[in-house]
């Protein structure tokens, strides 16, 4: 659905800023595909260049077959029908109702009356607000706004939603709530989504696969589980460091200190006790945690193993489908 090829956006100014240098990558059809990095990384600039708002300096971006940088002016208009856009503060027009605000697109593509009223209140309903049609912005709340900036979005069939920093002027709450509805939209309507976020808990939540943007290039990228549970750059470590914490990270122990990853099923088989009884190892939890990646339940622990068989019990780990990761020997 959308593929980068070598491209690099570069800014003119007092001196050149290379907002984006050779990045390619691709997103399938009806995948949610996370885009993670830090101010500045050139997030929001990649974003633009899906939509034609900016045109790569290099290299060539296309969006369901079209070559984005030569489309024309009507072209560019029928690409942007087919490519929705929500925003972290929402961009609502202040004067309008919610209704107005959602059937706006639909009027300026000049859609008649009676459409535009019956695809405007199935949206509304779509995302939860159908009782608040008449209402302004300014006595909604901060998810009640996005949820019309969602709808918005919708409004002409997209096959494309982009979503940027959507949730990040949200509370915890309403952006679990906001999350769910973005799965909803991608399974319901087969909707790809680019979700733009600096917070590695929202593409632990939603996203199929990532990619990690650092200074404009990207470091990394891969299925989420590969990237969440073992990531190969300092960048994509750092992201999965700050929102979960680092398992045993300052403790000071005896004995092969390890890390097991359990996935799916094995999350919750009681693994430890059988493994010490039959090698005889004591063990130690450093730390750990027990989260989803969307739907498959995952859990890492940090364990200090000392006495008995400690290669027996690594071992037995791995027969059972554990991946056993060697952090090191505690108090070296």
């Amino acid at each position: 659905m959308i593929t980068f090829q070598d491209v690099s956006k570069t800014y003119a100014g007092s001196g050149e800023h290379a907002a984006l240098s050779g990045v390619s990558l691709s997103v399938a059809p009806g995948e949610v595909f996370g885009v993670i990095g830090a101010s500045g990384a050139g997030k929001s600039t990649l974003i633009r260049l899906i939509n034609g708002l900016e045109k790569p300096s290099a290299g060539k971006v296309v969006v369901d077959g079209d070559d984005v940088a030569a489309l024309g002016v009507e072209g560019l208009r029928s690409l942007r029908r087919r490519v929705g856009m929500i925003f972290q503060h929402f961009n609502l027009l202040s004067s309008k109702t919610v209704a107005g605000n959602v059937s706006f697109p639909l009027k300026l593509a000049g859609k008649p009356d009676a459409e535009v009223k019956a695809r405007t209140a199935e949206l509304l309903a779509r995302v939860g607000l159908s009782d608040f049609a008449d209402k302004y912005p300014a006595q909604l709340s901060g998810g009640q706004k996005q949820r019309v900036g969602i709808a918005r979005a919708l409004a002409t069939g997209p096959k494309v939603l982009l979503c940027d920093e959507a949730t990040s002027a949200l509370d915890p709450e309403t952006t679990e709530q906001i999350l769910e509805l973005v799965s909803n939209l991608n399974r319901e309507l087969g909707l790809t989504i680019v979700l733009i976020t600096h917070e590695m808990d929202v593409v632990r939540r939603v996203c199929d696969r990532v990619a990690v943007l650092e200074g404009g290039r990207v470091v990394e990228t891969g299925p989420v589980e590969q990237v969440f549970l073992h990531p190969a750059s300092a960048t994509a470590r750092r992201f999965v460091t700050e929102a979960e914490g680092e398992p045993g990270e300052g403790v000071a122990v005896g004995g092969r200190v390890v890390r097991l990853t359990f996935k799916g099923e094995a999350t919750y088989k009681p693994i430890l006790g059988a493994v010490a009884r039959e090698t005889g190892v004591d063990y130690s939890i450093l730390g750990g945690r027990i989260h989803r990646l969307r739907e498959t339940p995952y859990g890492q622990l940090t364990l200090s193993l000392t006495g008995g068989d400690v290669e027996a019990a690594i071992r037995r780990f791995q027969a059972d489908g554990v991946r056993v990761d060697l952090v090191g020997e505690a108090g070296r």
